[in-house]
């Protein structure tokens, strides 16, 4: 009995450390909010861990950008910047921008985008927003744009990867059975502008 509450402490001792470990810088390289890279003129800022929350970042019009420095900002602030596009929906997290009652090529109506599920008929394209499912350590996701693609690969731009993270990276792209697929199972697809 006693090493099964000793395991039962050491458990939720652990939990509680990765949940401190994610809100802080680890990375003394960079500060939070120090511009990493960018695309089409958007910059990518650093955040320290995941879980650094820096509060709400509105446009001058008021529009809601998301969390600072969160992955959600980024490709908000992308198409609201870049593309000139206002979300209808300014809420919520990087899961709940894939839309699992919509078909292959629907309106996704809270983000006026066209919805592709991975596979898809459609291939992905420079500036998508590609959704990542979320994962045991991640409950809510991630976003990125779509910076390249090319015959057999897409490269993509992120924010908040975490303190040692790439902001960029590249994944497979194949064409089978007339599907386009990007190689990761995590991707559950991409929004496209109209």
């Amino acid at each position: 009995m006693k090493k099964v509450i000793l395991l039962f402490i050491g458990l939720i001792t652990i939990y509680f450390l990765f949940q401190v470990i994610k809100k802080v810088n680890l990375n003394t390289k960079y500060q939070i909010g120090q511009a990493l890279d960018e695309f089409n003129s958007v910059k990518v800022y650093y955040n320290g861990g995941v879980g650094n929350v820096e509060g709400r970042n509105l446009a001058q019009d008021g529009y809601n950008l998301g969390m600072k420095y969160q992955c959600v900002e980024f490709i908000k602030k992308y198409y609201y910047e870049y593309l000139n596009h206002k979300m209808p929906d300014t809420f919520g997290n990087a899961i709940d921008y894939f839309d699992i009652n919509l078909k292959d090529g629907e309106l996704n109506l809270k983000r006026n985008l066209i919805q592709y599920s991975n596979p898809s008929h459609s291939n992905p394209k420079v500036n998508d927003i590609i959704i990542f499912d979320k994962t045991f350590l991640n409950r809510y996701g991630h976003v990125a744009i779509i910076s390249k693609v090319k015959k057999n690969k897409i490269e993509i731009i992120q924010q908040n990867l975490g303190p040692f993270e790439s902001s960029r990276e590249i994944y497979y792209l194949e064409f089978k059975n007339n599907l386009w697929y990007i190689n990761n199972k995590r991707v559950l697809g991409w929004l496209s502008k109209k």
